[in-house]
């Protein structure tokens, strides 16, 4: 009977999965041998490694980039990713923990919990303390951040945002075509209202396309898990708060709830359903799958989202490769009114978080620590960022710059830029953020003011200049204008897999899902009732018991980083 259910499990995670080959490299130096002595780990024999990540990534390729063929020939090991489809990463991950079978590695996201909880993750503490110097230098004085808990010091992941992190430019906000700018001759827009009149001025001058397609104001990406990144968090940003996942805190007190529960953020979707009303949001913002989405932003098609840029980049690199600069976007710190502010970088020093671990079923862990040691190195990260030097890029005057075809395929087509050289394709180690600089007083990252202005297309800097700014942060305030977090950021805070908490915690994910595409599909003389409606359904769920229990868990982490 268990084997039975062994192998359906296997089959039904088979089908949660999409599988991608690669080739094996050539041998060369590093990699580890199999049992873990401080002695072994100079192998390089070909080995192939499965990674299953539970963030899609379409730019994946498959080590046949020039960065994934020079690692296959460095280390020997070639990493097979495999990606969720037909389900969410979580369905995925929930499968794996009840199969019990497991890739060598995991990037789980969320699932961490769940993982954890069968065991399925190595601690790599004493992995990192004897064979990852360098990973150990990366982190630094922010090693105890990476601990699971108070209750359980084990480190399980190593997180893959950047240590030491400046933010030089904002790649979020309300966007809004470049063209709709120029044409409206570059009106403020600081506020929804200031957002709304751009768009619809600029759709009443011109309601079709050049290829006659009839333009849409605004696209939500609401139809699949990005209702959280499209429509529910920008509630907060526009009503004068940080990204704290569900969650909206009292930076005095700790005390938390849920942050659509605040009456700011009625305010902020009934501004949606107004637009909805006027006939400016698009009506299959609800309904379009994330695919749908982009391919609609690649028409050109689509005036105004609301998004990260990471979200909409493919599509705007569609737009960029077919010369259609005009139809990308700006960027704006857009709020209710003029009395918020835009908190979305406020400062939350190292926050963790999380990233890549080793599974109970890796074969050879030392050699997949060395390998990610390898990653966090000096050479690797200048690798992973920047490429190979003569190939990538030319070292002019002591400065790392991009060559000249790299960088105009950088800022013209970057999902073919990602594929053919693999740049920052291969960021999954502990690795250095922005602003960071290396021993020859070079940034890191490519992602320093410079640079940032190299990748602007013209129709960016026209924008700029106009606003008379030379970056989209400027729009946003500065970096010191708020407190710095002392428990970071409060969305990678999970419950426990399963527990009360856990299962109040989906039924209000649930009840949101359903009830804010209503209220902004509503009627507007109905919208108050389907919100009472919607905080009703909160409370009946158990949102206070929900709200206390994420109050406890805040209160913690500021108790346990505070141990040195």
């Amino acid at each position: 009977m268990k084997k039975k259910k062994t192998a359906l499990m296997g089959l039904l995670l088979a089908t949660a999965l999409t599988f991608t080959a690669c080739g094996s490299g050539n041998n060369s130096e590093a990699g580890t041998g199999n049992t873990g002595n401080a002695e072994e780990g100079n192998s390089t024999e070909p080995i192939t490694v499965r990674l299953v990540s539970g963030d899609l990534n379409p730019d994946w390729d498959n080590m046949q980039s020039d960065i994934g063929k020079f690692l296959q020939e460095k280390t020997g090991i070639t990493m097979q990713q495999e990606f969720p489809v037909g389900g969410s990463d979580t369905d995925m991950f929930a499968l794996m923990a009840a199969s019990g079978e497991y890739p060598d590695m995991v990037m789980a996201k969320g699932s961490v919990k769940s993982l954890v909880d069968a065991g399925a993750l190595l601690d790599l503490t004493d992995l990192i303390e004897q064979h990852a110097p360098n990973i150990k230098k990366v982190y630094g004085e922010y090693l105890n951040r990476l601990r699971y808990s108070k209750d359980d010091p084990a480190i399980y992941e190593l997180p893959s945002s950047g240590v030491g992190q400046t933010y030089f430019d904002a790649e979020g906000g309300f966007e809004i075509q470049h063209q709709a700018l120029e044409a409206l001759g570059y009106p403020e827009i600081k506020t929804v209202k200031d957002y709304e009149n751009a768009i619809k001025s600029y759709i009443e001058q011109n309601p079709t396309t050049e290829d006659g397609q009839k333009r849409i104001g605004l696209s939500l990406n609401g139809g699949e898990w990005q209702i959280l990144i499209s429509v529910t968090n920008p509630a907060f940003y526009a009503t004068g708060l940080p990204d704290n996942g569900e969650f909206a805190i009292d930076e005095k007190t700790f005390e938390t709830k849920l942050h659509y529960q605040r009456e700011e953020e009625r305010e902020y979707f009934r501004w949606l359903n107004h637009m909805n009303d006027i006939g400016l949001l698009d009506k299959e913002s609800f309904v379009q799958k994330y695919d749908q989405y982009k391919a609609k932003i690649a028409t050109g098609r689509v005036v105004g989202i609301i998004d990260q840029k990471w979200d909409y980049v493919q599509a705007e690199n569609s737009l960029k490769a077919e010369g259609k600069f005009g139809a990308t976007y700006a960027r704006f710190p857009i709020t209710l009114d003029e009395s918020y502010q835009d908190h979305s970088y406020q400062g939350t020093g190292y926050m963790a978080g999380h990233g890549i671990a080793i599974t109970k079923s890796a074969k050879d862990p030392v050699r997949l620590i060395k390998f990610l040691d390898y990653l966090a190195s000096e050479e690797g990260q200048i690798l992973v960022n920047w490429g190979i030097e003569g190939k990538h890029y030319d070292v002019v005057d002591g400065k790392r710059v991009f060559k000249q075809e790299i960088q105009d395929l950088k800022t013209n087509d970057g999902n073919k830029f990602k594929k053919t050289t693999g740049i920052e394709n291969y960021m999954i180690s502990a690795r250095y953020g922005d602003g960071v600089k290396d021993s020859t007083g070079n940034y890191f990252t490519t992602k320093f003011p410079e640079q940032f202005k190299a990748e602007y297309s013209e129709a960016d800097k026209k924008t700029l200049a106009a606003y008379k700014v030379e970056m989209y942060k400027e729009f946003w305030p500065a970096d010191d204008a708020f407190p710095e977090r002392p428990y970071g950021a409060a969305w990678n805070l999970n419950f426990e897999t399963g527990s009360e908490a856990d299962v109040i915690f989906q039924k209000t994910q649930d009840i949101m899902k359903k009830r804010v595409p209503e209220a902004i599909l509503a009627k507007p003389e109905n919208f108050d009732k389907v919100w009472d409606d919607f905080m009703a359904d909160l409370d009946k769920a158990g949102a206070a018991k929900l709200n206390e229990q994420f109050t406890q868990m805040v209160k913690d982490r500021v108790e346990f980083w505070s141990q040195k």
